[in-house]
Formats: C-alpha cells, sequence, structure tokens
C-alpha cells in the first residue's frame, strides 16, 4: 500500500523530476521532517526508491524500473475490469431497450 497515501504520491511525482532531499521534499508538506522521512522509508521498502549517502547529503531518487512494473500490473487489472464494465453497460443497455418496448 505504498501508494495509497496521498503524501507518498506527492514525493513520487517531485521524484519523477529527479533526486531531492528529505529537506526538499518535506518543503510543500504540512508535516514534520520525521513524517517525510517515515514515508520515504515506506516508499524505499517497496522497492519505489532509493537512498544514496552523498557526503552529509542522502538523496533520495526514484526507482523507474519498479515504477513501471508496478504500472504494469495495475494495468493488467484495469483492462480485466474495463472490459467487465462494458459488459455490464451492454447488459443495462438491453434491459433498458426491452423496458422503452413494452
Amino acid at each position: 500500500m505504498a501508494l495509497a497515501d496521498p503524501a507518498r504520491r506527492q514525493i513520487i511525482v517531485r521524484l519523477s523530476r529527479g533526486p531531492a532531499t528529505v529537506n526538499d521534499l518535506a518543503q510543500p508538506f504540512d508535516i514534520s521532517k520525521q513524517a517525510v522521512s517515515k514515508h520515504i522509508q515506506v516508499l524505499e521498502h517497496a522497492g519505489l526508491v532509493t537512498r544514496t549517502r552523498d557526503a552529509q547529503r542522502r538523496p533520495v531518487y526514484l526507482n523507474p524500473q519498479r515504477l513501471e512494473a508496478l504500472t504494469a500490473w495495475i494495468d493488467q487489472y484495469r483492462l480485466v475490469h474495463e472490459s467487465q464494465f462494458r459488459s455490464l453497460d451492454e447488459v443495462l443497455k438491453s434491459q433498458s431497450a426491452a423496458r422503452g418496448k413494452h
């Protein structure tokens, strides 16, 4: 459920533009840097981001391969559900048409 939280989704959006520090990532939020760090830990545990050490800085990087794999997995289910909704639409249209004839 790494992407269930809106703050984590915003962090992913920001990292899609390039690496950032916790301070950079915390700027747009009205939460503590510690809370942002916890969000990063959740994303890191899911394999969506990585951190490195650059002297005193610990930049956070997006893991695009993992994000692409997650997107592909989601797309499989989206396509199945879209097909089911199209089938349901057809059933509802035929029922509505049948009611109109009576």
